[in-house]
């Protein structure tokens, strides 16, 4: 007995140890979010442009832990303009707020720790400007009385998916929303780009994927 007990330890451990590997290379090393190597950066930290182990801004810190990146508090976004039978936000809420003091252009990306005079900005498609009415609507509710009113759309509380970090099976207002029925900048990136794939997605987009997810057509 005693040694079936050591041979079953053995093979934990050794299980174990083969699977860490996998699970810790799910993370941010390499994505687009890894600014170590960037030579704006001199800190080569990956972490340090949006967060810090001290002083961080205390006035996000519910949406962002020790939140490091200089917000514009100033800037005004269009919003999207078509009707939707889901609430919009007058402007983005201010989760998706962080994502846009580097994606609306007005920040410099190299506008961190207490730095404000940056000159590296996104360009590209990475910058979505603070016209935001071309884009997928942000700061909208998607909740089961919406999602019955559009017809279109899944019921977020019931309705499962597979994240592609790999967090297993949950429903989209759990996986996708935190559970507050939000559609935000993160309902459909992973800005920790744990297991995503292409443009930091949660779920793979490969036959309209992520699309699917929610919309029923």
């Amino acid at each position: 007995m005693l040694v079936r007990k050591l041979v079953a330890g053995l093979l934990l451990t050794t299980t174990a140890l083969l699977v860490a590997p996998t699970v810790m290379a799910q993370s941010m090393v390499g994505t687009d979010h890894d600014f170590s190597n960037a030579g704006w950066n001199g800190s080569g930290e990956t972490c340090i442009v949006c967060h810090t182990p001290h002083n961080g801004d205390a006035s996000v810190a519910a949406n962002a832990p020790l939140w490091n990146h200089q917000l514009n508090p100033a800037a005004t976004y269009t919003m999207y303009q078509r009707p939707l039978d889901g609430a919009v936000g007058a402007s983005p809420n201010a989760l998706s707020r962080l994502c846009l003091s580097c994606h609306d252009g007005t920040i410099a990306v190299d506008n961190f720790g207490g730095v404000t005079n940056g000159t590296t900005f996104v360009t590209g498609n990475a910058n979505v400007g603070q016209d935001l009415a071309n884009d997928h609507p942000i700061s909208v509710e998607y909740s089961v009385t919406s999602a019955q009113a559009d017809g279109g759309l899944f019921n977020p509380n019931t309705t499962l998916v597979d994240l592609a970090s790999g967090d297993g099976t949950q429903t989209i207002n759990d996986g996708l929303m935190d559970g507050q029925n939000i559609v935000e900048c993160s309902t459909c990136h992973d800005v920790h780009a744990e297991g995503t794939t292409g443009a930091l997605l949660k779920v793979n987009n490969q036959g309209s994927g992520l699309c699917r997810t929610c919309h029923t057509k």
